[in-house]
C-alpha cells in the first residue's frame, strides 16, 4: 500500500483532514492568546492544545503551523522598525507553504502520529518511540535553511512511554526556531514534566451556530434540526460529523420512542432494535446504540441533579421522559449507578465476544429494572 493510500489516524471518516480546513470556527479566544504571544516577541517553544474531542484542536494546530511557516522570523534591525502586530492566523490557500502542506511536501513541518503496521495491515494503537526518533533526522535536515520548524503531535494521548520520554528530551532542550504543537484530549494523563514545559491553549465546545458553520464547511449534510445534533454531540464538531454520517439523531429518536413507556418495555421493539445491530457491517450501528444509550443515561442523571433537563431537547418527547424518570436527586444517583453498571457489563461483554443482540437486550432490561425501582 502506497503512502497516499494509507489511512490517516488524525482524519475523521467523511470529513476533510484538518490540514485542508482554511477557517477555524468558534475558537477566537485560543487564536487571540497565541497571537498575543507571537506579537510580544516571546513565543513559547511548546504548546499543548487541549479541549474535548472534535472542537478543532488539530485544525488549530495546522493553522498555527501554516501561519508560522509562512511568516519569516523577524530578527529585528529592520529599516522601518518593528512590523505591525498580526491580527489573524489566516494564510492565503494559494501561498506556497499552504500548497506544500496540503500535498505533504513542506520540509519545515514534521507530523508525529500513529504509524501504519505493515505486518498487521492496520494502524498501530500508539505512537511508537521509533516514530518519535525520526524527529532527529527532521531537525538535522531542516536546520540548513535557517527558517522556522514546526512539529505537530496528534495526539499526545497516544504516545507510548518511550515516545513520551523522547518528546520530553526535546522539550527540555528545544532546537532553535522550533515550535512544537501537541494536541491532547486528556492532558491530565500526560507526564507532568511534559505539561509543565508547554503553554496551554484550551478550546471550548462549539455552540449551535458555530457547529452549523463547521458542518457546512465540511460538506456534511445534516438530516433533521441542528439543535438535536448539537445536544447529542456536546459541542464537538467531530462527533457531530460522525453522528450525521451514521444517522445518530434518527437512532436517538428511535431509542427515546423505545424507552417512552418505561418501566414497561415493548419487547418486540426491543428485539427489533437489538437485531438491527447484528451481522456483518453492523458494527457502527452497534457502537452507536451503546454510545447513545450511555448519553441518555448521562442526561437522565443530569436531569435529576439539576431539577430540569440539560440544554436542548435531542429528540421529540425526550424532556418529558427525562423528567418522569429522573424527577429528583435520588433518582439521579440511581441512574448514575445504572450507567456505571451497564458500562462495565458492556465492556466485559465485548471482551468475551458476547452475542451483540444479547448485550443490547441486557442493557434494555437493566434500564427497565431501574425505571421500575
Amino acid at each position: 500500500m502506497s503512502d497516499e493510500q494509507l489511512p490517516e489516524p488524525d482524519r475523521i471518516d467523511g470529513a476533510p483532514h484538518p490540514r485542508d480546513s482554511v477557517r477555524i470556527v468558534g475558537q477566537d479566544a485560543a487564536q487571540a492568546a497565541f497571537l498575543e504571544a507571537f506579537n510580544s516577541g516571546h513565543l513559547h517553544h511548546a504548546w499543548l492544545i487541549t479541549g474535548p474531542k472534535g472542537t478543532g484542536k488539530a485544525t488549530l494546530a495546522w493553522a498555527i503551523a501554516r501561519f508560522l511557516l509562512a511568516t519569516p522570523p523577524d530578527d529585528g534591525g529592520g529599516l522601518f522598525g518593528a512590523p505591525p502586530p498580526v491580527e489573524s492566523l489566516n494564510i492565503d490557500p494559494e501561498h506556497p507553504v499552504a500548497r506544500r502542506m496540503r500535498s505533504g511536501a513542506e520540509q519545515g513541518l514534521f507530523v508525529l502520529r500513529r504509524p501504519w503496521d505493515d505486518k498487521a495491515k492496520r494502524l498501530r494503537q500508539e505512537i511508537t518511540v521509533e516514530e518519535a526518533r525520526k524527529m532527529k533526522g527532521f531537525f538535522a535536515l531542516s536546520s540548513a535553511d535557517g527558517g522556522r520548524r514546526v512539529v505537530i503531535v496528534d495526539s499526545a494521548d497516544e504516545l507510548n512511554v518511550n515516545a513520551a520520554n523522547a518528546i520530553l528530551k526535546i522539550l527540555e532542550e528545544p532546537p532553535a526556531r522550533t515550535t512544537i504543537l501537541m494536541v491532547a484530549h486528556q492532558p491530565s494523563a500526560l507526564l507532568p514534566t511534559i505539561r509543565s514545559r508547554c503553554r496551554e491553549l484550551r478550546l471550548a465546545p462549539l455552540g449551535r451556530a458555530d457547529l452549523e458553520t463547521v458542518l457546512a464547511q465540511s460538506g456534511v449534510e445534516v438530516e433533521g434540526p441542528v439543535e438535536a445534533l448539537s445536544a447529542l454531540s456536546g459541542g464537538s464538531a467531530g462527533e457531530a460529523v460522525r453522528l450525521s454520517l451514521l444517522g445518530g439523531p434518527k437512532l436517538y429518536a428511535e431509542l427515546i420512542q423505545t424507552f417512552s413507556a418505561l418501566p414497561r418495555l415493548d419487547r418486540a421493539a426491543a428485539i427489533r432494535l437489538a437485531d438491527s445491530a447484528t451481522g456483518r457491517g453492523a458494527e457502527d450501528r452497534r457502537d452507536l446504540i451503546h454510545g447513545l444509550t450511555d448519553l441518555f443515561l448521562s442526561r437522565l442523571a443530569l436531569t435529576g441533579a439539576l431539577g430540569q433537563p440539560p440544554g436542548t431537547e435531542a429528540a421529540p418527547g425526550e424532556f418529558d421522559l427525562l423528567m418522569r424518570l429522573a424527577p429528583d436527586a435520588r433518582s439521579a444517583r440511581r441512574w448514575a449507578e445504572t450507567a456505571a453498571e451497564i458500562g462495565g457489563r458492556t465492556r466485559h461483554g465485548r471482551a468475551v465476544n458476547l452475542d451483540p443482540a444479547a448485550l443490547i437486550l441486557d442493557t434494555l432490561f437493566r434500564l427497565q429494572k431501574t425505571a421500575a425501582a
